[in-house]
This record gives structure tokens, sequence and C-alpha cells, in this order.
């Protein structure tokens, strides 16, 4: 078991209950656990929950898509370019240290740096000081999504992060998939600091006595954090009681949850895009359209919803939902066998070519069963598919190296907004901005990428969806990537735990305000 030490260990600071307030234990089980304690490493939704439970944004989403404040008491526009936060005052890290606007641009400037989180930072110029707790966020043109991007600055104690390890290696260093300080060390802000963790084995939580959020109604003083893989093997640790909370609920399991009568089950539609990505570099005939449109139209969504999914799941045929900025009604998805047979011929190809493709088995609602599906469909048109799944904490090193040709990734909009996805998933590569982090197919298209960035300073919502509409319409016509469904949300807890009021559709439940009875 690798031990942890954390900020909390270092300062002795007591973690329990609050005078009056009955201890409460949550037994939970997700499907993986967190791949590292660093909110910089990883730009994922296990990243995005764990730092909610250890660190604090300057706003947090609501339940409505609106903002409140965190860390940020206030903010106001200055100009067209900035933006003004008022911290609050006597915020303590688990460290003890105290909170002041030289962490807040410490990690800004930190965040700026990482590989996974540059490009969603790149229209921000700097963030400065204005006094000890007030900050300016500045962006190098006016950009609609200031405070969409905010809720994704966590705080870090930047006294904590600052100078070397026992090896000699900077604290501040962002390593993925590797060991560094900020990996398996944590002082943040937030309700819950570490103490211990067995990676893919347990991880254990304590309340952060000194949280500033004395208003929270939460009342969980330790959560003991399981990781479960298997989606039977989750629902039946809850139903036998041995766990409280689970997360995600597999589709075939929804009606004996929601039936039984000592569980609630909490469901809602998502946002997140399960795709494919085709790998123009390793693989030279996915740079003939026609191949690419034949892929798409060789797969049928619309049954993978219907069978795998057991519904639970919309059919997709674009990058963006229903509701967000890019939609168009008209870009349905495609099923047409017949056509892409039609399409391997003109290219050529009636008889085929072998390709690799890798999947997590761990991270999205039966993506090891879609994978094998998708392979099975394949097969149809002549395309021979060598699959390999595995656990997500093996996946995701082997998604940034690009080791197969075909390579699933799903992507929840960091923003709520139809840009984010093709910031990420379909720009040009690019190392120095960030742009294209997770483009494993290396698509490339000049017209996209300059819409794209012609929509992030245009500040007339009508407009701006027109051109994102464009972008859709482009990377559509171009069968840019394998769009499959937008993946549902479902969580399932005992009575007594209430996690309606703390689930929302990011998926970043905000356990530091749950409540047990």
């Amino acid at each position: 078991m690798r031990k942890i030490f954390t900020a909390v260990a270092a300062a002795a600071i007591c973690v329990g209950a609050a005078a009056g307030v009955q201890a409460k234990t949550l037994k939970m089980a997700y499907d993986a656990d967190p791949v590292s304690l660093d909110p910089h490493e990883q730009l994922s939704g296990g990243t995005l929950q764990m730092s909610h439970m250890l660190f604090d944004p300057l706003v947090r989403w609501t339940k409505d898509l609106g903002f409140e404040g965190r860390l940020a008491e206030s903010w106001e526009r200055v100009d067209e370019k900035t933006m003004r936060f008022k911290l609050r005052e006597g915020v303590k890290f688990h460290s003890g240290n105290e909170m002041t606007s030289l962490d807040l641009v410490w990690t800004f400037d930190r965040l700026k740096k990482s590989p996974d989180f540059k490009g969603l930072f790149a229209p921000f110029e700097a963030m400065k000081v204005v006094d000890k707790n007030t900050i300016d966020l500045v962006t190098a043109e006016p950009y609609p999504l200031v405070l969409h991007q905010a809720t994704y600055i966590f705080a870090m104690d930047s006294n904590f992060y600052t100078g070397f390890d026992s090896n000699g290696k900077s604290k501040a260093a962002i390593v993925k998939h590797g060991d560094a300080f900020a990996s398996t060390n944590v002082s943040g802000t937030g309700p819950f600091t570490v103490a211990s963790r067995e990676q893919g084995v347990k991880v254990v939580f304590n309340r952060f006595d000194g949280y500033w959020d004395k208003k929270s109604p939460g009342n969980v003083t330790e959560i003991i954090m399981t990781p479960i893989k298997e989606g039977p093997t989750r629902v039946a640790a809850l139903l036998s009681g041995d766990v409280d909370f689970i997360a995600p609920v597999p589709p075939t399991d929804l009606d004996r949850i929601e039936k039984n009568a000592d569980t609630n089950l909490v469901t809602m539609g998502g946002t997140r895009i399960i795709t494919f990505q085709l790998n123009q570099e390793r693989v030279a005939h996915f740079k003939d359209k026609r191949v690419r449109q034949a892929i798409v139209h060789a797969i049928n969504n619309d049954g993978i919803v219907k069978k795998i999914m057991k519904g639970f799941a919309t059919v997709a045929g674009q990058q963006g939902p229903s509701g967000y900025a890019g939609y168009s009604a008209d870009l349905t998805p495609r099923y047409d066998l017949a056509k892409a047979k039609e399409l391997m011929k003109e290219a050529g190809l009636e008889k085929g070519f072998s390709v690799t493709m890798m999947a997590p088995n761990n991270r999205y609602v039966n993506d090891a069963k879609i994978a094998e599906a998708v392979a099975s469909m394949l097969s149809k048109i002549n395309i021979k598919v060598d699959l390999k799944t595995m656990p997500k904490a093996q996946y995701w090193p082997e998604f940034d190296k690009r080791s197969a040709d075909m390579m699933m990734i799903g992507w929840h909009s960091d923003t709520e907004d139809s840009a984010n996805f093709s910031e990420f998933l379909t720009m040009t590569p690019n190392a120095e901005t960030g742009y294209g982090q997770y483009n494993s197919g290396n698509y490339s298209n000049a017209k996209v990428d300059e819409l794209v960035l012609k929509s992030q300073s245009m500040t007339d919502p009508v407009e701006r969806s027109k051109v994102l509409q464009m972008v859709e319409k482009i990377l559509y016509d171009d069968a840019a990537f394998v769009p499959l469904h937008w993946q549902n949300l479902a969580w399932a807890a005992r009575k007594g735990v209430n996690i309606e009021p703390i689930v929302n559709v990011m998926n970043f439940p905000y356990l530091g305000d749950l409540v047990v009875d």
C-alpha cells in the first residue's frame, strides 16, 4: 500500500465531526478511483469529481446550470476583457496556510502549463493580483465563457507545492501517469482530506475540520470509496448493504433498483458524447473521406442504444447535444449498411483491411460491450478489428500515446458549450496551445480551427450559434469521427442517503453537501 502524506498530517490538524454533529460514514463505490490527486494532471470526469472533494473552485455550477460563488464571494465585469473576483476571507488550506490571491495566481499559472488544461484556458491572457483578496481574470479578446471556465480554477496551496520533494524533484511538477509530488500529496481548501489511498483498492477521505463553508448542510465525516469495475457487482454491493452509494448504475439494473424498497434511483439526461476516433497518421485509408463515411454508415448506433444501453442513452450524429449552441436537428445518425458497402467499393476497398482498436472497460457505461459491437459491425464491410480493452488507469497512457488505429473517447463539455468539444476532440492537435489534446484521430481541418477560434470572441449568442453549427456540419460531412450516443446519468443510494440535491448533469456530485439521515 502506498502511503499518502497529506497537508493535514503535516500540520496535525484534527479531522472529525464538528461539535455536536454525529459522525456519519459514507461507503461508496464508483467504477474506478481517481488516477491521481493532482487536479491539473488529467482533464477527466474522475479528476473533476475528486477536485470537488479536495479543492474548491472560484465558482461552481448549480443544478439549473447557473453559477454560485465558492472561493469567490462575488464578481463583476471591469471591462470587456476583465472579470474581477472578490475572494472569501479567512479560507484555510488543509495545511493550515491562509488562502490569498497569490495562491489563485499561482494555481492559474500552473493550470496554463498543464498539457490537458492549457487548451481550455487558451483564451485567457492572465490572472492578476489586485489586493490580498481580489483578482482579475483577463482574456485576450472579449470572451463569453469566463464564468464557465472559472468553475475549473481550484485553488492550490502554493506554499505546500513550492520547493523540492525527497527526490529533488519540483513539488509543482505536473507529470502525467507519473509519481510526482502533487500526484500523491494534497493541500486544498475542500471539504475532505485524504486519510489513506491504495490505488485501485480503496480511498478513505476525512472531513476537513477547518472547512470554510460552515453553512454547508453536509454531515458526512468519513467517505470510504471502493472502486468496483463491474456494474452488476456494484449493484449487488448496494442491495446487500455493503455500500451506501454507487455510480454509474448499469442500464440493465435501473428497474431493479427503482423497485427496491430500500434504495433510491436518480437519473437525468446526459451530455457526454461517446465516440471513436480514426487515426489518419496510423492508417492511410482513414485519410479517404469515403472510408470514414463508410465506417459511420456501418455502425448502428441506434441498435447499440436499444440493445446495449437498454434505451438509456440518446443516439448521436454530432458532438453537441440538443440545447447546445452548435446543435442542428438536421445532423442525424446515418446507419445504412448498403451505403457503407457502396462507399468502400468506391474507395477501392471492397475487400477491406485490418485495424487495431482500444477502449476502456471501466470508464463509460458498457464501454467494452460497445467496442465489441462496433468491431462486429465493421466486420460487415470487411474491416477486421483487433480489439483490446483495459481499465482506465492503463487506457489513458495508451490513449496519450495513440497506441491503436481506433480509440474510444467520451467527452462532457467542460463549459456546457459546443465549442469545447471541438477545442479538445477535433481541432488540429497543437502541443503549444493545447488544442486537439484528445484528438487521437489526428483529424485536421483549417476551416474548423478558424471557426472555433472565431466563436471564442463572439458575444452575440445567435451569431455564435450559427458559427458553431457550421463547425458541426463540416465535421458531419467530413465524418471527422464516429459519433455513437450521449450517455445518460444514473446514481443510486440506500434510503436515507439524500443524493438528489448533490448530483448534477456535469456528474460532479457535491459530496461536501451530502446529508445522510
